[in-house]
């Protein structure tokens, strides 16, 4: 070893000598010669100043495996004298690198580098693009400047995590530099390094539980180990989210939940408030919209227990992203294809309770539980108003047809508090999915068959596609039966009765079975039913059963109430010691609290104090900014005077004062100045202008008299260059004829070589003759089965193609026949469909003229009845005495109240019926009392002619029945004919025959024909028309 090296200062001098003359290099190694020396590894003060300089020389040369080791070297030095020492040459050596970077990348545009992984910059793809590409001067700046400093930082970073790494000194130290390298990684969005970097801490970590027994090991039980580590953790899972690294989130959550098993105490509500509220965002990024509403219902329940500040308005919010978060979640658990084919429930309920794990769960959520959970804490009463209602409609309320347009307002509401609450927004979708599957069981239920434009135009917010594709994978799911109809455009539910649903299926708003949830729940109804029977049939024996069940159970008590009294004593012992040994520990536990609290105090005046220094530095720093601040106006007032002192400030501003210029605005300032130069500007314009001008005057006379001087001077020049030329000519032509006389011997001495020449070519020849025949022969040969191939390759394809287009003729001959056959039966099934209603046309058409001559017929004889009564009635009125006038009474008010004369066809009568305590068989006895005369058998033909008439009539009438197309117009509800006469059938409603005659009515017995009841005495209807059947 030299003998400068036999002390540390003599070897940083002598590397302070080379660095004046710019030789780093040797520097570097005298430094490092020193670092390994086995001779000082003491540690001294001069050592830190010697690793300063060379970490220094490492980052200039970007050394970063010389660092590596001088740091190992450094550490075993100053570890157990000053650890303070390897702390600030630690973060000496990171700020130097990140300066060094920092430079480099102001000095690159490149921000976002393109290479994937810094370990392997070169790869064979980007050499090769590389040399096919062009590259500017920019990208090559990039390439030489940022991308090394980049890779040289992250080196650094693993380097001193790697350094530092299971060592309970320098813990803080570790956990700061973990921070910075994740802001590395989001500063210059490095995914692999990022990777890397969370693979090492896991790495670390699991060293820290391997060696613990180490002298330096870390203490995972230590409190403050665990919140750097948590706090470190939370850190990293903030990064994968900013960067939607989500599997890497993912697992920094596994990691945090592992250091929330190892510690003893319950984390602190602000670390778990700020865990849910990360884990909510990776379950939304993953999908997984259940454990994403869980963790915001884990996050309530904690802010509400834990928060004694928490205002009305946090509340609120908190509230209603609760409910929307639970009511996103999809009503039928997801699952893709491939799990549903390889029966993957093992699996997807193990994912579940790792999941629930990681929350503090005994067992995975579901749907049904988070909205139970929700209202059971009451949490509706706090959500906004606009939102409030929504599960009601959604989980309690059946309405089908106002359910999406009341959705609809709230979704409305929502996307309107964009700014305000733009976390709400991504629950949009998914509301919307739950909603039209929703609508679609609760239309299910309703209708056996909807058209599609009917469904599409309940559900505004989707276009028919997105609802025809929803509809589809409810079905694929057998969360719904329902069946689309595209050639009518129908959907229909429920039609197959061996559907079988889901044993998940979704609960929600419940109406009525469907077809097949009856035929399945058949036996199990009946069971019920029989139990039921059996119970009300037999009811002795069953209590007798009851009762010696009772007794059997008495007896076991009986015979082991002394073994349980005992066990039961026991059971008490061992619980009062165990509450006196929790006591004791609670007590232990409490006086250490007490301790660690007295600390903290401590620890929090020392902060205190700390704290009032500060802002004693920051009321110094302020005044200190005032004091510039002054100096800065007067030196801008100074600038000011000296500008107007200039000739253009002074025209600018020679009417306005100093005092006054520090008060305007800039811009003001700004416009004067331009207004004084635009003003320059012009003169000086003018000024060239007039100075062009004389210039242009002058130049011109100075042409006038150069041109003789010139002419003369080119004549001079001609004479020259003309003497020049015959000069130059006479010896070109002396050089050429040396030069042909030399060419003349060369020919000479090479013509005696021509034979051996041609020898030498014709024995050339011969020999590639022979080579060039054979390989023809092989060609011609491979030619010749080449061409045999695809001559053969040609025929098998003919064939081939032939025979398919044979069987594609013949299919479509068998097509257009069976085409032809079936266009035939459809033909003829409409043609004689079409003759059978034309028939049926016909034939009602007869019977309806053959109806109309027998309407016709009774009202002839109808009017030819009324004829002759009103001739008795006249007959009697004249012949009989005032006592039969007074019984005759009757007839006089019906001849007064409507009777018309004349023979009228249409005109209307009314005619009183006898009372209603009178049997319908006697309506006519006293009619028949007044006339004794030849008229009573003519009556009794009538009567007998109309009975008849009357039958034909009902039996002609039931034949118009049938559909309502075949029925012709009747009499409807609302007329106010009265009945007609002889046959009195009763007022006809509709389709209707007219009422019977009940037990409780107290109208009078029907007629013989019993075709219902005759009008009343008491009726004040008027009487009918001639034509009962209406207007046709």
């Amino acid at each position: 070893m030299p003998a400068y090296f036999q002390r540390p200062e003599n070897a940083l001098k002598r590397a302070n000598e080379f660095l004046e003359v710019g030789k780093k290099q040797p520097a570097l190694d005298v430094l490092y010669d020193v670092i390994k020396s086995k001779k000082h590894r003491t540690w001294q003060k001069i050592h830190e100043p010697i690793m300063m300089k060379y970490l220094e020389l490492c980052v200039d040369l970007r050394k970063s495996h010389l660092a590596k080791e001088g740091l190992y070297q450094y550490k075993n030095i100053c570890q157990q004298v000053n650890i303070k020492s390897l702390e600030d040459v630690v973060r000496a050596y990171l700020k130097l690198a990140e300066e060094k970077t920092e430079s480099a990348k102001e000095s690159s545009q490149q921000m976002v580098l393109d290479i994937e992984d810094l370990d392997n910059i070169q790869t064979p793809e980007s050499v090769l693009l590389s040399a096919v590409s062009g590259e500017d001067t920019q990208d090559r700046t990039d390439r030489l400047l940022l991308t090394p400093w980049v890779k040289f930082l992250w080196e650094s970073y693993r380097q001193c995590l790697d350094l530092l790494r299971n060592n309970s000194k320098v813990e803080r130290l570790y956990h700061d530099i973990a921070q910075q390298a994740f802001k590395f990684c989001l500063l210059y969005t490095r995914k692999a390094e990022f990777r890397k970097l969370c693979d090492n801490l896991r790495m670390h970590l699991g060293q820290i539980q391997r060696h613990h027994n180490q002298s330096t090991a870390i203490n995972l039980n230590n409190p403050e180990s665990q919140s750097m580590h948590l706090e470190t953790r939370l850190v990293q899972l903030d990064s994968a989210i900013s960067m939607e690294l989500w599997q890497e989130a993912f697992k920094a959550v596994e990691d945090i939940h592992g250091l929330f098993s190892l510690s003893k105490k319950p984390p602190k509500p602000q670390l778990m408030a700020n865990y849910y509220n990360k884990v909510s965002t990776v379950f939304w990024k993953s999908g997984n919209a259940l454990f994403h509403a869980t963790t915001l219902h884990r996050l309530y329940h904690l802010s509400r227990e834990m928060r004694k500040n928490l205002t009305q308005e946090e509340m609120q919010r908190m509230s209603t992203r609760v409910l929307l978060a639970t009511l996103s979640i999809p009503i039928t658990p997801e699952r893709t294809d491939i799990a549903r084919l390889l029966d993957m429930d093992g699996i997807i309920m193990e994912k579940q309770r790792r999941l629930a794990t990681l929350l503090g769960l005994q067992s995975p959520p579901n749907r049904n539980g988070l909205i139970n959970d929700m209202v059971r804490f009451n949490v509706l009463q706090y959500v906004v108003a606009e939102v409030k209602e929504l599960y009601n409609w959604l989980e309690v309320e059946f309405h089908p047809l106002k359910l999406c347009g009341r959705v609809t307002k709230v979704l409305d509401w929502v996307k309107d508090q964009a700014e305000k609450e733009p976390e709400l927004q991504q629950y949009v979708l998914q509301l919307q999915n739950n909603t039209i599957l929703r609508l679609l069981q609760q239309v299910a239920q309703i209708y056996q068959g909807i058209e599609f434009s009917r469904l599409t135009s309940l559900i505004p917010f989707v276009d028919a596609f997105q609802l025809e594709r929803s509809i589809v994978d409810a079905a694929r799911h057998c969360d719904l039966q329902v069946r689309i109809d595209h050639t009518s455009r129908t959907l229909s539910f429920g039609s197959d009765l061996n559907y079988s649903t889901r044993e998940d299926a979704p609960v929600g708003p419940y109406l009525q079975n469907m077809p097949s949830e009856q035929i399945r729940n058949q036996l199990t109804a009946m069971s019920s039913a029989l139990s039921k029977a059996i119970a009300i049939i037999k009811p002795p024996q069953i209590l007798q059963e009851k009762e010696e069940q009772h007794q059997l159970a008495v007896t076991a008590y009986l015979k082991n109430a002394r073994k349980e009294h005992q066990r039961i004593l026991a059971r008490r012992q061992t619980i009062e010691e165990r509450k006196e040994r929790l006591e004791s520990l609670n007590i232990q536990r409490e006086k250490e609290e007490l301790e660690q609290r007295e600390a903290e105090l401590l620890k929090v005046r020392k902060a205190e104090e700390e704290r009032l220094r500060q802002e004693a530095k920051e009321r110094e720093k302020e005044r200190i900014l005032q004091e510039h601040e002054q100096i800065k106006k007067k030196t801008v007032r100074e600038r000011l005077e000296q500008i107007k002192k200039t000739e253009l400030g002074a025209k600018a501003f020679k009417d306005i004062d100093i005092e006054d210029l520090e008060e305007l605005d800039p811009d003001f300032i700004m416009a004067k100045q331009v207004e004084q130069l635009e003003k320059e500007k012009k003169e000086l314009q003018e000024r060239l202008k007039n100075q062009e001008k004389k210039i242009d005057y002058f130049e011109r006379a100075k042409r006038l008299e150069e041109i003789p001087l010139i002419k003369k001077a080119y004549e001079e020049q001609r004479v020259n260059d003309m003497e020049l030329w015959e000069q130059q000519e006479e010896e070109r032509i002396t050089t050429m004829k040396l030069e042909r006389e030399k060419a003349l011997e060369h020919k000479n001495r090479m013509s005696r070589m021509l034979e051996d020449r041609d020898l030498f070519v014709e024995r050339l020849k011969a020999s590639r003759q022979s080579v060039y025949e054979e390989k023809l022969q092989q060609f011609e040969e491979r030619l010749a089965e080449a061409r045999n191939m695809r001559l053969e390759e040609r025929k098998r394809q003919r064939r081939e193609d032939r025979r398919i287009a044979y069987y594609r003729a013949k299919e479509e001959e068998e097509q257009r026949l069976l085409e032809e056959k079936l266009k035939k039966e459809r033909e003829e099934r409409e043609r004689v469909e079409n003759e059978k209603r034309e028939a049926e046309e016909r034939e009602y058409q007869e019977r309806i003229k053959k109806l109309e001559e027998q309407e016709r017929k009774k009202r002839q004889r109808e009017m030819e009845i009324e004829e002759r009564e009103r001739r008795r009635e006249e007959e009697r009125r004249t012949g009989e005495d005032p006592l039969r006038k007074e019984s005759s009474r009757w007839g006089d008010r019906e001849s007064d109240g409507g009777w018309r004369r004349g023979g009228e066809v249409d005109s209307e009568w009314r005619r009183q019926a006898p009372s209603r305590e009178k049997p319908q068989g006697e309506g006519c006895d006293e009619e028949k009392s007044h006339s004794q005369e030849s008229d009573r058998p003519e009556s009794a033909v009538t009567e007998d002619n109309d009975g008849e008439q009357t039958s034909k009539s009902n039996r002609e009438i039931p034949q118009r029945g049938g559909t309502d197309d075949d029925k012709a117009p009747r009499r409807g509800v609302d007329d106010d004919r009265g009945p007609r006469r002889g046959t009195d059938w009763g007022p006809r409603r509709g389709d209707d025959w007219g009422p019977k005659q009940g037990a409780d009515d107290d109208r009078g017995p029907r007629r013989g024909d019993d075709w219902g009841p005759r009008r009343g005495a008491d009726d004040d209807r008027g009487p009918r028309r001639g034509d009962d059947w209406g207007p046709r």
